[in-house]
């Protein structure tokens, strides 16, 4: 019997707890309804599995579906549901501090060795460093929800697309390079929700502490995305990196 890939079975975990309503205010506050969200993850599912050919020969390079096309296209909805430019600048800029990251303690645990996947010094799986390592960067530089899922699934993608271009820069006789696919699919279902659960868990924390998001000096529009929704009242948009500092990491 062939064994699930772990990020499969984490959105299949994921899936039922949207079913039950236990996600649901993740979900408003990332703009995504239970609809779109299942819709998403059928789409990384059934595009884990398929793989468009980009290149063949010295290197052969593919594109997965599922690890790679998917998360891009989640990750320009949610930048278009941004808050302010400001969140649009922390999640990309979250992105390539992501993947630097994740490609230095690669290039650091692998001993010189980039290529995604493997074990680290003989014991550390890749499939658990990338996706806590990136959840958690991604975390800190994108604060919030949104931001924090942008920067940890394309960070995750920059790593294949880095590793393709070192495989270039160095010359190595011969590659194979799938972004988002094999190992990598997993590693980026992880990190993004790593991401976002920090992002719920310490940016609600800091709020009940505080007694609720600081108001003072900011704008009405954006107070009014940070009001909780009442009965049959749509999510409330998230205002992302400009509550960050603030004690809002929402």
């Amino acid at each position: 019997m062939t064994q699930l890939p772990i990020g499969i079975i984490i959105l299949i975990a994921v899936s039922i707890l949207i079913y039950f309503g236990l996600a649901q205010r993740v979900l408003d506050r990332m703009r995504l309804s239970d609809r779109a969200a299942f819709a998403i993850i059928a789409l990384l599912i059934v595009g884990s599995f398929i793989d468009i050919p980009l290149s063949r020969g010295r290197y052969d390079v593919s594109l997965n579906v599922g690890g790679a096309l998917v998360p891009i296209g989640v990750s320009i909805y949610l930048l278009s549901k941004a808050g302010t430019p400001r969140e649009w600048g922390r999640a990309l800029v979250g992105a390539l501090i992501t993947g630097a990251v994740i490609y230095g303690v690669g290039y650091y645990m692998g001993r010189g060795d980039v290529e995604p996947g493997g074990r680290f010094f003989g014991y550390l799986d890749a499939l658990w460093v990338y996706p806590i390592i990136g959840g958690l960067v991604a975390y800190l530089a994108g604060r919030s929800r949104r931001s924090a899922f942008i920067a940890a699934t394309l960070g995750l993608v920059l790593v294949d697309v880095a590793y393709l271009v070192w495989l270039i820069a160095t010359g190595a006789p011969a590659g194979t390079v799938a972004i988002g696919g094999a190992g990598a699919f997993d590693g980026i279902v992880l990190a993004g929700i790593v991401a976002v659960l920090l992002a719920e868990i310490i940016g609600e924390t800091r709020e009940r502490i505080q007694g609720g998001p600081a108001s003072e000096g900011r704008p009405g529009e954006l107070m009014e995305g940070l009001r909780k929704p009442g009965p049959g009242e749509p999510g409330p948009a998230e205002p992302g990196s400009e509550q960050t500092g603030e004690g809002d990491q929402r």
